[in-house]
């Protein structure tokens, strides 16, 4: 079985759904077994952080990937990754609201305009919920294709906040090996699309000088 063929089996979604949840199923295991480390609090708060950003790449990933190796079939699996990345992040947010702040809805305010690294954050958190929320048949009949499309053109803003996010909590600490490599990654995907528009648009203007 091809690979196109496969990624339009019953059972993909599924199992790509099931893929998924696995951080998730490991992080309430860790929990209740206790094997989060020294501090369970900053270990839920890093990870869910970690797998938001993967799988932003992960959801950025599907269009170059279906385009250069030819597979369209990839394109059922996005509006999914896409909304593990937001499932993700509102995990995030819940361990940083609960465990760093208590619910205090008063010290999350003071949080967010005191540290900028959490006001960036938070900022794409905000940024990332309407793609959420549109990210449905009805939503892309109901906004129209054009104006879905331009919505959904946040998420190049979302992925350098999230980089600025990660980049800035690290910084306390000096340590930016994972950063710059979220940052390349992204940076590749993200540069691929300017490359691939810049390309298409060039290929329209010579066919429409051609046909004159």
């Amino acid at each position: 079985m091809t690979l196109a063929r496969a990624l339009l089996h019953p059972a993909a979604k599924p199992a790509v759904f099931v893929l998924s949840l696995l951080p998730f199923a490991w992080l309430v295991y860790g929990a209740f077994a206790d094997r989060l480390g020294a501090n369970p609090a900053e270990y839920l708060t890093r990870s869910t952080g970690d797998w938001t950003l993967r799988f932003l790449c992960l959801t950025l990933a599907v269009t170059p990937v279906r385009v250069v190796a030819n597979l369209p079939t990839l394109a059922r699996l996005r509006r999914m990754l896409g909304l593990f990345t937001y499932f993700y992040v509102v995990l995030h947010f819940i361990t940083w609201a609960w465990f760093d702040q208590g619910l205090d809805l008063s010290e999350m305010a003071k949080d967010i305009a005191k540290r900028p690294f959490i006001l960036v954050g938070f900022a794409a958190f905000v940024l990332l919920t309407p793609l959420a929320a549109t990210s449905f048949n009805r939503a892309v009949k109901a906004l129209g294709a054009k104006r879905w499309q331009a919505l959904h053109r946040l998420v190049y803003a979302i992925a350098g906040l999230g980089i600025l996010h990660f980049f800035w909590m690290r910084s306390a600490k000096n340590n930016f090996a994972e950063v710059a490599v979220y940052a390349a990654i992204l940076g590749v995907l993200l540069g691929w699309r300017v490359w691939n528009r810049s390309r298409r648009m060039s290929v329209g203007a010579v066919r429409s000088t051609a046909s004159r």
